[in-house]
């Protein structure tokens, strides 16, 4: 549920710190609105590719644009380890309101899908659009607990902690029972969001991390009628290839325009 490819920073991010004293870092454009928002995946940071051709894509347009990395990711301070679905929310909700105005596009890839929707259900009054990527929200709760043998959830329950290979790079996931207990507080796939905005969905068919089901539904569990899903079919979870950029960065301009 992160993204592994990296691009080269061409400056040094911002960095505005909470009332809880950590230290988040940014990337933030000045611009048009609504203001696109890219709220990473797990273990990611603000440096992959999709970040920066979505801010590649804001530049060209002249759009309001801010990436982030959350506590314990990427730039920002703090240890994953002590990290949360909450924590990251209360991160990625500081930074929308210290240093961004009026409407916005929330892009979440993955653990971001979750992300933005809990985004969007707080901050109603200023979403003029989704747009999800290889969306997974719950994925604690519903692809990782629900996909834990006995002995995992007995090391969880006994050590607190548990790493989890990645397919994704030689560093395991680090799995907190921290982690599972305060995503049951933030699941929004048990009752009915009312999020009314326009959503685009993107999901790879060959998504081995997060199945192209679940986009679907949260395509029926959004009160919004104006839900678009593009499945790609040979798409990997990353969806991270030329072509796949390309798709991403055509359905966030067209959302853009049309959203406000």
């Amino acid at each position: 549920m992160t993204e592994q490819t990296q691009q080269p920073q061409t400056h040094s991010p911002r960095y505005v710190e909470k009332p809880d004293g950590a230290r988040l870092a940014y990337h933030k454009l000045d611009g048009l609105g609504p203001t696109i928002v890219f709220l990473g995946g797990f273990m990611s940071d603000m440096t992959g590719t999709k970040a920066l051709a979505l801010e590649d894509l804001a530049r060209a347009r002249g759009q309001a644009f801010l990436r982030l990395d959350y506590q314990g990711h990427g730039q920002s301070s703090g240890r994953f380890s002590d990290g949360s679905i909450g924590l990251w929310l209360s991160d990625a909700l500081y930074l929308i309101d210290e240093v961004t105005e009026g409407p916005l596009v929330l892009v979440g890839s993955s653990m971001g899908g979750w992300i933005m929707l809990q985004t969007a259900l707080q901050r109603l009054e200023r979403i003029a659009g989704l747009v999800g990527i290889a969306p997974a929200p719950d994925f604690t709760e519903d692809l990782m607990w629900a996909g834990f043998t006995d002995e995992i959830k007995e090391t969880l329950e006994r050590d607190g902690v548990y790493y989890q290979p990645s397919e994704y790079g030689d560093e395991p996931y680090t799995i907190t029972m921290k982690l599972i207990e305060d995503g049951r507080d933030h699941l929004v796939m048990r009752k009915k969001m009312p999020i009314s905005v326009p959503i685009r969905l993107l999901h790879g068919m060959r998504d081995e991390s997060v199945p192209y089901e679940l986009s679907l539904r949260i395509a029926d569990n959004v009160e919004s009628e104006d839900v678009q899903i593009r499945f790609i079919k040979d798409g990997d979870h990353r969806l991270s290839t030329d072509r796949d950029i390309t798709i991403l960065k055509d359905t966030v301009a067209t959302l853009c325009d049309t959203a406000v």
